[in-house]
């Protein structure tokens, strides 16, 4: 009855941890939560349509997925770019390449810029994950004649690439209160979609791992690669390196779809391929404390009708006695 509950309640909440918050968006509408330097906590509640809003092409499968990665990126630099202007130095000054930018785009520097980086991101994204692995794994070519086996090779490549990365990324003291807010914003929607209130108590006991997170997906898009890889190929090594660049969308696509299913679905199929990318969360997310996952509600209830859905999906109403914390140690 239980792991029924899991697969059939599904909020539709997702989000990402900023510097000292939590950023929740529940369709077009998100709220950044920010820990401010002095304590007090920071709420602010935008809309964001995305690329096409409205279009046909977003409710079309495979084709969706593309956008709403992009959206996803966009979305999150912006929202991560505003967390940290509460840590910037105050003092710090407008730079010559800002007050050119801001000159002739008409005060649009910013956006410039946060465009500019996410697409340096996506290069260095393909460059590192795509292409890497296969020039690493030509370099076995005089003493591999099999193409079948190199393809394997260069999937186990990629793989390795990808998980060192996360570890690298993981051992990082700078971004461990990152992973902390990860963990807390998981916890928030393990919560609501297990039926739970939302409060400190009931989060902090909720699991910090989730099948729809960015690290589950990111694993798809290598696991997913590796298997068109392998079935897809040409002979030319131009082609070979324009093909692994042209497929990144449909890749994408493919990938969305599966991490979409799995946010729904709870069958032997995602159990198995959620495996993996649900094990690296444990490097990507941490135990939060109580004053975070504080942080992450405010950052759920800013966009979220958590009693309304509780109701609506498990048949109960939520009164003020249930909001109170129970005390005690807080539970995994």
């Amino acid at each position: 009855m239980g792991k029924k509950k899991k697969t059939t309640h599904y909020s539709g909440i997702g989000g990402q941890a900023v510097l000292e918050g939590v950023m929740m968006k529940n369709k077009d509408d998100y709220a950044v939560a920010i820990r401010k330097p002095n304590g007090e906590i920071e709420v602010e509640v935008d809309v964001y349509r995305g690329i096409l809003h409205d279009s046909a092409l977003k409710k079309i499968p495979f084709i969706r997925g593309i956008f709403n990665f992009l959206d996803s990126m966009i979305l999150g630099m912006k929202t991560i770019n505003y967390s940290a202007s509460f840590y910037e130095d105050e003092e710090a000054e407008e730079t010559k390449l800002d007050k050119a930018l801001n000159k002739v785009s008409g005060g649009r520097a910013e956006k410039i810029l946060m465009g500019v980086t996410t697409v340096a991101s996506i290069v260095i994204a393909i460059a590192v994950f795509m292409l890497l692995p296969y020039f690493l794994s030509t370099l076995l070519v005089q003493y591999i004649r099999n193409d079948s086996l190199l393809a394997i090779i260069e999937g186990i490549i990629r793989i390795l690439i990808f998980v060192i990365y996360i570890v690298a990324i993981s051992l990082m003291k700078d971004i461990h209160r990152l992973y902390q807010y990860h963990g807390a914003e998981h916890k928030c929607i393990n919560c609501v979609e297990n039926g739970r209130p939302l409060t400190i108590h009931n989060v902090m006991r909720s699991s910090r791992i989730h099948k729809r997170c960015g690290t589950s997906f990111m694993f798809l898009v290598v696991f997913v690669s590796i298997i068109l890889f392998f079935f897809i190929r040409v002979q030319n090594p131009a082609l070979r390196v324009v093909l692994r660049i042209a497929l990144v969308p449909v890749i994408a696509g493919i990938s969305y779809e599966i991490i979409r299913l799995a946010g729904r679905s709870d069958n032997i199929f995602v159990k198995i391929i959620s495996a993996p990318g649900m094990w690296l969360q444990k490097l990507t997310t941490k135990e939060p404390d109580r004053e975070m996952a504080e942080v992450a509600i405010r950052s759920v209830e800013a966009v979220f009708d958590w009693k309304s859905y509780l109701k609506d999906e498990f048949g109960y109403e939520v009164d003020d006695s249930w909001l109170q914390d129970e005390p005690g140690e807080e539970e995994e």
